[in-house]
């Protein structure tokens, strides 16, 4: 696949979870505008798109056309895309990770204010079981294993678990199977999740795809992680969209503090070969979902 296809996949794919969640987003009275505006702020400050995509990508890969998308699939993307918005707007609060900019703006509480930015990550995260609970082209049976995974995926099981140990963990010293297990969580569980969830809204993937797809998952939430770490040393401040360092200035436990650099980028490309591997027994249609794996070791270069 060329790179041209794959840049005008991703375009496609943002400008329909970008419709979507234009469509969905509540409106409110007067008084709760400023909520709304918040939440708006936070879903449309540049981000990527890429839980959607990746959604879109695995409906792909089990047979369902881009033309076939139907409101189910959107939905998915739009959940995905509200419960990863809440949680950076959460993650930057001073009593968190205390950041001042994201994907070069203002940070959700320093454009409106720290009560603002509370309640609007909130109001996303409720926002996005809403919209899955809506999908009327879905079948009741297959929203609720929608639900589930992404209960599952962004709670205390999950991402918010993950991010409580990456709390507990500043100035600590983490093996890499404990940095391992804490990513897993924090970062890989939403990736895995969007790669599930995309396959599920097809209603037609087998059991053997979702667990080959899960494998695939697993090895690319890993990367992108490791990828980050690794932008946080060698990027700069405009290409990050935050302050440049700021996991070593805040003493975090990363895979270059623990690896080194040079081992850090082995270990990168190892993860995205595991995920090709993975999708060794799907054909064509997956290769946007390979294309996706090298675009997420390949980032900052």
């Amino acid at each position: 696949m060329s790179s041209v296809e794959f840049t005008h996949f991703m375009q496609q794919c943002r400008q329909s979870v970008d419709q979507a969640l234009n469509t969905l987003l509540p409106t409110a009275p007067k008084a709760g505008q400023t909520l709304i505006d918040a939440m708006s702020y936070s879903l449309f400050n540049g981000g990527k798109r890429v839980r959607p995509i990746l959604a879109y990508a695995s409906a792909l890969a089990v047979g369902e056309s881009s033309a076939q998308a139907g409101d189910g699939l959107h939905a998915v993307a739009s959940a995905l895309e509200a419960v990863h918005a809440y949680s950076l707007v959460h993650d930057d609060l001073p009593a968190m990770d205390d950041d001042d900019l994201r994907r070069g703006k203002a940070t959700c509480h320093i454009a409106y204010d720290e009560a603002t930015a509370i309640l609007a990550g909130d109001a996303l995260q409720t926002f996005a079981f809403d919209v899955i609970s809506q999908a009327e082209s879905l079948n009741a049976e297959t929203r609720l294993q929608l639900v589930s995974t992404l209960a599952k995926a962004s709670g205390a099981e999950g991402m918010v678990l993950g991010q409580s140990i990456d709390l507990n963990a500043v100035d600590q010293t983490l093996s890499l199977p404990e940095l391992e297990m804490m990513h897993a969580h924090k970062t890989g569980a939403l990736i895995r999740a969007s790669v599930q969830m995309g396959a599920i809204a097809t209603e037609q993937a087998s059991p053997e795809q979702l667990k080959a797809l899960d494998t695939y998952a697993s090895a690319i939430g890993l990367a992108f992680q490791v990828q980050d770490d690794i932008l946080d040393v060698v990027a700069d401040t405009a290409t990050l969209g935050k302050p440049q360092g700021s996991d070593q200035n805040s003493n975090k436990p990363t895979y270059v503090s623990l690896l080194g650099l040079e081992a850090a980028q082995e270990k990168a490309d190892n993860l995205h070969q595991k995920a090709l591997e993975a999708l060794s027994t799907f054909d064509a249609r997956a290769d946007h979902l390979r294309s996706l794996s090298a675009y997420i070791v390949q980032r900052g270069h």
